[in-house]
């Protein structure tokens, strides 16, 4: 018998299919960041360089999950427009990807993008300190060396230029980082528009019709304190076409399809003045710029195709689902098993 996308939302809308969902997560969250803490005090004070590679593959298994849920169980997609040879950079340089903060799965839109590009295992955010504290992802971006801010510049200064060389000097050979990087610093509404648009006409800076003002102390100072060692940086232009399902977690678990499309596109370092701190950060606004351009021609078209940069084919990867078939043998599985164990055992007491 053949099920068709909607008779199979049907059952993945159901309560008790989306807690055993939730549950294989938290449950495998919970042993990935045990064993993170265990390579933290057990390796990380004598070869940093193994700790790395080892957590690098522990991210991944975590963070496919979730890449997981949106390409397999919801069949939702992302299509992506690139140079190729963007592509085949990305996939073996460090760097930083500028996103758009406008959804609630925008992030976890990056990180599909970052499997179908086989970077996963390396990604790591430059978020607000708070982040860290989130049980499951956010000790496991601690424990992969993302950057947390408290958005007091002082101490935030020291901290990026501490932790960036820290990765710098100390990554092994042939494994790439990748930082997330929101540098609006909250999801988009038209209200904060608004406002940030009222800061920028009192700088005489140029104003965005669909984005919020870029916070430009962070990236300049990682930037500056990168020395150039940093080969890149990626603006990843992120929407969601008309006819895509409502971009949210939710919506995902009931597996409902979004269809999202992503415009990618590289600026060697040799182009970005990172040594002065005032022209970084108008670059950066240069960027943004772009990012509004990019987002009205989606706007209008309801897709980047004709935008000037070719939609770029990438060979279908299945580790995320591998990961997560691993996951639901070993977890999963024998926790249904004990489960009905369990009731099987309550009716014989009771009878």
């Amino acid at each position: 018998m053949k099920f068709d996308r909607n008779s199979i939302s049907k059952i993945q809308s159901l309560l008790p299919v989306q807690i055993f969902i939730g549950y294989c997560f938290i449950v495998t969250g919970l042993i990935v960041n045990f064993i993170q803490l265990l390579t933290w005090i057990c390796i990380w004070p004598f070869s940093k360089q193994l700790y790395r590679r080892i957590n690098y593959y522990l991210g991944a298994s975590l963070w496919s999950q979730l890449t997981s849920l949106y390409t397999w169980w919801s069949g939702s997609s992302v299509t992506l427009f690139a140079d190729p040879k963007d592509i085949k950079e990305l996939q073996h340089e460090s760097s930083i990807i500028l996103v758009n903060h406008r959804y609630e799965i925008d992030w976890l839109v990056g990180m599909v993008a970052a499997q179908k590009t086989g970077i996963l295992g390396g990604i790591k955010i430059i978020g607000k300190r708070s982040l860290s504290l989130i049980p499951i992802l956010g000790w496991s971006w601690h424990f992969t060396e993302s950057i947390f801010l408290r958005r007091v510049w002082e101490n935030d200064k020291k901290v990026l230029e501490h932790d960036i060389q820290q990765l710098l000097n100390g990554y092994p050979d042939h494994y790439y980082f990748t930082f997330l990087m929101a540098c609006e610093g909250t999801r988009f509404t038209e209200s904060k528009r608004i406002e940030s648009m009222k800061y920028a006409r009192e700088k005489n800076l140029p104003e965005l019709k669909y984005h919020i003002l870029p916070r430009t102390r962070g990236f300049t100072m990682i930037m500056h304190g990168a020395q150039g060692k940093i080969p890149a940086v990626y603006n990843f232009m992120l929407t969601f076409t008309k006819d895509s399902a409502k971009p949210t977690f939710r919506t995902l678990l009931k597996g409902h399809t979004c269809k999202a499309q992503m415009c990618i596109r590289r600026y060697p370092i040799s182009e970005i003045p990172y040594d002065d701190e005032k022209k970084c950060a108008n670059w950066l606004q240069e960027v943004f710029q772009e990012k509004d351009r990019m987002f009205e021609y989606f706007d209008q078209h309801d897709t980047f195709e004709g935008f000037g940069i070719p939609q770029v084919s990438i060979s279908q990867n299945y580790s995320d689902l591998l990961y997560s078939l691993f996951w639901l043998i070993t977890i999963g599985f024998p926790s249904l098993i004990c489960l009905c164990d369990l009731t099987i055992d309550d009716k014989h007491v009771c009878n």
